[in-house]
């Protein structure tokens, strides 16, 4: 087994905190974590937890910014997932209950919010899927009372997306969501949210094409792609024109492909060897162009490409990840 890469440390002999890292923990130890009761700031959805037959276990703070938050155990038919999070997978719905079959427990709580009618739940699909096939009355919960916790959960989700396209439509289900909700906002306030501007892309693109390969496509976009600095409502047409643009872009880099086959070329790696051929940011020192000039430029060369001009040792050498 590797050894874990040891973080350098201060004079204090304490890990240096980490680039773009500025939380400062509260000083609250265990003791002063507990909570005798429910605070006057959680018994209003206290009352809601026990008006829709759920019934609260404790309350407690959490030991970074020292929030609030019940522990709670829920009617599992008041509960639903969110509709931004990723698409269940009975595969994984299928592991969990053999393991819940063999261990008879349940020990891994899942995050809540209220709303109207139930709860919702950003990070607990699979698991809530689970508990409700083999039959539960109940599923234990972190209730959390700001709303507004259920989108940042993304960038905290233990049942986080397993692959680009996974996780690229999620951020752009909750884009959505949102863009209806709370769409004054501007693009670049969600950041957290979202993580990268290029999963925004990415997601719309997939919206329109279930099997793009994005992949191919990513490491170019993340040197590129923005945010917006304007409210979200308005910059929905702005991701669905690039997202269009990224689609035609693979239209050209899927007929060069082809052409390549059709010249006798069989590889795994046949779409990236083409992507890297086409793709000018290697070659540029300094700032790179923009999202729309980039595009341009690598549709206009799949286009023209010549397959005459590729010769095999080329596409050995060029390696790379094989086609999703």
């Amino acid at each position: 087994m590797p050894t874990p890469r040891k973080r350098p440390m201060t004079k204090s002999g304490k890990p240096r905190a980490r680039k773009g890292v500025k939380l400062k923990p509260t000083e609250l130890g265990p003791p002063q974590l507990r909570l005798e009761g429910v605070p006057e700031e959680l018994k209003e959805l206290a009352g809601l937890v026990e008006a829709e037959g759920g019934s609260v276990l404790a309350a407690y703070r959490e030991p970074l910014g020292g929030n609030a938050l019940l522990f709670a155990a829920l009617p599992v038919d008041k509960v639903e997932p969110t509709s931004y999070q990723r698409d269940v997978s009975d595969a994984h719905v299928l592991k969990l209950t053999r393991a819940m079959d063999k261990t008879r427990r349940y020990l891994d709580p899942i995050i809540a919010v209220r709303e109207p009618d139930g709860f919702r739940t950003p990070n607990g699909g699979h698991r809530l899927t689970a508990l409700k096939e083999l039959g539960a009355k109940a599923i234990l919960a972190l209730v959390v009372p700001e709303r507004e916790v259920a989108y940042q959960i993304l960038a905290l989700n233990i049942e986080k997306a397993h692959n680009l396209r996974e996780k690229a439509l999620e951020v752009v289900r909750m884009y959505r969501d949102l863009a209806q909700l709370d769409g004054g906002r501007k693009e670049s306030d969600f950041a957290l949210e979202f993580e990268e501007p290029s999963l925004v892309t990415l997601g719309f693109a997939y919206e329109k094409k279930g099997r793009f390969s994005g992949g191919a496509y990513a490491p170019a976009l993340k040197k590129v792609d923005q945010y917006f600095e304007k409210p979200l409502r308005d910059t929905l047409a702005e991701r669905e024109d690039r997202a269009q643009k990224l689609l035609e872009l693979d239209e050209a880099v899927v007929g060069a492909v082809e052409k390549l086959k059709a010249r006798g070329l069989t590889s795994p790696y046949l779409k990236a060897f083409v992507v890297a051929r086409i793709n000018p940011l290697r070659f540029i020192k300094g700032a790179p162009p923009s999202f729309g000039e980039l595009l341009e430029t690598m549709t206009k060369r799949a286009r023209g490409m010549d397959p005459a001009r590729v010769k095999t040792e080329d596409l050995a050498r060029s390696g790379g990840p094989p086609e999703e």
